[in-house]
């Protein structure tokens, strides 16, 4: 039995990827490999596995977000993180290099005073890097949310390094 104490004690931080996890734009990721130009979705780049000689292009994800669309499944439960009642710190993580697009776009649907944090990379260790230095500050009841596996298990690697934290991660998947 938890004690009442010890669950006012808890430090709860609840963590939301942005690109295909809330919301998903039209912005795309270009791979030239020797020559030759890819474009790829968010969600393709997720499970892409780059070649050493790779170069990546990520530009349309610095400026105006081009046409979000919330993804209603997971904005319903952002909702109700952000609406449940008790204490806990909640997070955009993203891979993005600027804050100040998705700021603005949760800002126009009603989630003033959400903190975004910008990584300006799409590799999973500055992820579980970011949740990592959370955990080190004091949080030990995390939840996070992406719809990348690589993600999910860099961050779900941490658990193994904390075994004394609760952390939780959803792999948020959509049809």
């Amino acid at each position: 039995m938890i004690k009442l104490k010890e669950l006012l004690k808890e430090k709860k931080l609840r963590v939301f990827d942005f690109d295909d996890t809330l919301v998903k734009t039209k912005a795309k990721v270009y791979i030239t490999t020797g020559g030759k130009k890819r474009v790829f979705t968010p969600g393709e780049y997720a499970v892409y596995k780059p070649n050493p000689n790779d170069k990546f292009d990520f530009s349309e994800f610095d400026g105006e977000l081009l046409e979000p669309k919330q993804i209603k499944p997971i904005m319903k439960v952002f909702n109700n993180v952000v609406r449940a009642s008790g204490t806990r710190k909640i997070n955009i993580l993203t891979a993005r290099g600027n804050y100040k697009p998705v700021k603005k776009f949760l800002a126009d649907i009603g989630f003033s005073g959400i903190f975004v944090i910008t990584l300006n990379s799409g590799n999973p260790k500055k992820k579980a890097d970011w949740i990592e230095s959370q955990i080190k500050k004091g949080y030990d009841d995390i939840l996070f949310f992406d719809d990348s596996n690589k993600n999910i298990n860099a961050v779900k690697a941490l658990g193994k390094k904390y075994p004394s934290i609760k952390l939780n991660t959803r792999l948020v998947k959509y049809d």
